[in-house]
């Protein structure tokens, strides 16, 4: 069981899609960050693929291809369901749709690719080396609930990656991903997931920001809310950093 978590080798986020191949669109969506979730009373683990936003649109009219009343639309796929968050400009009771795959585009087709030449990135410098030579990195956050017995390995490219030569220090700070709570036991399992972002400066904690309504105006008492990356908290977790293609550098 130990092995779901500690052999789950890095995609290459450059090189991974989710595909489908139904008649009225054959969609393909870029994978942006991939969460395992594995049940520790059972042994078993599925991989949830949280794909990039894009808008929504008239898919294949003749013009005016940006809908009107504009929102992001951003789906997560995994165990025969899809979570789709759709987020306007202000609140909406479609923020959240749960489907089966069969009744949006079909069945996935997963299209991802195991990175090539990855080194662990266990100290400064090896971080440094990998930040200073352009080569593409990605995070593993491991974080566990003894109550539920659930356990989850959020993998992500990092986007954004701070050095501080000075203090041989650095800094994650990358997103969206899919965020699980592990709380709870939710049917289907793809409820639990949030969008949020992840900050990590050391090896054992991680802290996050979920996207959710959020009041606005001065001290957020301005008498509406949007969505928005609020409230952040931080969790015990197990961090890992990767470079791709470090043999080939």
């Amino acid at each position: 069981m130990a092995n779901a978590a500690e052999h789950m080798r890095p995609l290459d986020y450059g090189l991974s899609y989710i595909c489908h191949s139904a008649e009225f669109n054959s969609v393909r969506f870029w994978v942006e960050s991939r969460t395992r979730i594995i049940d520790e009373r059972s042994g078993s683990w599925t991989d949830y693929h949280q794909c990039a936003s894009c808008k929504s649109e008239n898919t294949f009219a003749e013009r005016d291809l940006f809908r009107k009343d504009n929102y992001d639309f951003l789906p997560i796929f995994g165990q025969g369901h899809v979570l789709i968050f759709r987020r306007p400009a202000g609140m909406s009771n479609r923020y959240r749709q749960v489907s089966r795959c069969e009744e949006v585009w079909g069945p996935p087709i997963p299209r991802l690719r195991k990175a090539r030449g990855v080194m662990r990135l266990d100290n400064w410098q090896r971080i440094f080396e990998a930040t200073s030579s352009g080569l593409p990195v990605v995070g593993q956050t491991e974080i566990r609930n003894d109550q539920t017995a659930l356990r989850a390995v959020m993998e992500y490219p990092v986007k954004t990656l701070n050095i501080c030569p000075g203090r041989r220090m650095y800094q994650v700070d990358t997103g969206p991903i899919a965020f699980p709570d592990l709380a709870k036991r939710c049917q289907p399992q793809i409820e639990c997931f949030s969008l949020a972002y992840v900050a990590f400066n050391a090896w054992a904690f991680s802290d996050f920001v979920v996207e959710q309504a959020t009041p606005v105006g001065i001290g957020g008492e301005g008498g509406c809310s949007v969505y928005h990356y609020s409230n952040p908290f931080s969790l015990s977790a197990e961090n890992r950093l990767f470079a791709v293609g470090w043999l080939a550098k």
